[in-house]
């Protein structure tokens, strides 16, 4: 496997440097946003996503997944301009092939992304990580989008996928979907589907193919109530793993907050050792790490503190279980 950081809300010149220098290689980014584009360039250009690409190079890193892609929510509520959606998205596919980029992690989560009730809980030492409890909304107005049902969701998904999937294995770009954040049946009046492992492989039979598989995120399916390590195995054995997002939490799908990722309620050793097991060779990141002392809590599991105490904390991981595996 290849460790990778991601990169969302900023440049983070600094986080760059400091991931080369503790060994990280690969970058994690979403497609450059309208706001900082010159009139006229849409971000899945290729002149747009090669400068993007190119100033992480110079820094020492590989942009291997696109997460954040194009706008997909036309498609995700089966609303006019949906076909114009998956057109952008093809076309992201297409560049992606042109610049060596593999992997596009979406997700089918519309209007409401991942989303936490709190982001200022207290953990060990009083660092700040977010949770979310389903009491907290219970009862709130629904989005502009009213009320999605979960049939409406995979009638669109299914719309998407055909759609697309040749195209990903024409351009050899793998299709990961993430599972939804928090896995719970609706929020705030939209549907969520991909809310058990069962929902994931359903996806994989959808539209059959080696470019069609997910991104293991351990953390929504630790808060299923799933077996991290059998979802591993399950997965990886099918080559249905392209990417990971190694995190933890403790609780339940509606009632959980993140953590460290040494104290959480997975054995994330075996987890590693699971990742070896199968052969998963995709790029790996930490996700959603607390906000540590002399932080500000401006972007919520994205921190640099915690995300170099995770980088650490998963490199020792790596060195065990591969000496495992050497001295076996």
């Amino acid at each position: 496997m290849r460790l990778a950081t991601a990169y969302f809300f900023d440049e983070h010149k600094s986080k760059r440097a400091i991931a080369r220098q503790l060994g990280v290689t690969e970058a994690v980014i979403s497609v450059p946003g309208h706001r900082s584009l010159p009139e006229g360039l849409k971000p899945w250009d290729y002149d747009v996503l090669k400068d993007t690409v190119e100033e992480y190079e110079k820094d020492g890193l590989k942009v291997s997944v696109i997460e954040g892609p194009t706008p997909l929510d036309k498609v995700k509520l089966g609303l006019p301009g949906r076909d114009e959606e998956i057109e952008h998205f093809c076309t992201l596919m297409k560049n992606m092939n042109r610049l060596g980029i593999p992997v596009v992690c979406y997700n089918w989560m519309p209007v409401i992304g991942w989303f936490r009730s709190r982001n200022d809980i207290k953990t060990r030492g009083g660092a700040m990580v977010t949770g979310f409890n389903y009491d907290d909304v219970k009862g709130s107005p629904h989005t502009w989008a009213g009320q999605v049902s979960q049939e409406s969701l995979w009638t669109n998904l299914d719309y998407f996928l055909k759609a697309v999937v040749p195209v990903a294995e024409k351009y050899e770009i793998k299709l990961a979907i993430h599972p939804d954040d928090p896995p719970v049946p609706e929020l705030k009046g939209i549907g969520r589907i991909l809310i058990s492992a069962d929902a994931l492989k359903r996806v994989i039979d959808m539209v059959p193919s080696e470019f069609n598989g997910i991104t293991l995120c351990q953390g929504s399916i630790a808060a299923m109530g799933e077996n991290i390590p059998e979802a591993i195995r399950y997965f990886g054995s099918r080559k249905k793993i392209f990417f990971a997002h190694f995190r933890d939490i403790r609780g339940t799908a509606t009632d959980f907050h993140e953590v460290f990722h040494d104290d959480g309620q997975t054995d994330m050793f075996e987890a590693m050792k699971c990742y070896k097991e199968v052969g998963f060779e995709g790029p790996i990141r930490p996700d959603h790490v607390p906000t540590m002392a002399s932080e500000d809590n401006t972007n919520p599991g994205y921190g640099i503190l915690g995300t170099l105490f995770a980088i650490g904390y998963m490199k020792g991981l790596i060195e065990a279980v591969d000496k495992i595996y050497c001295d076996g």
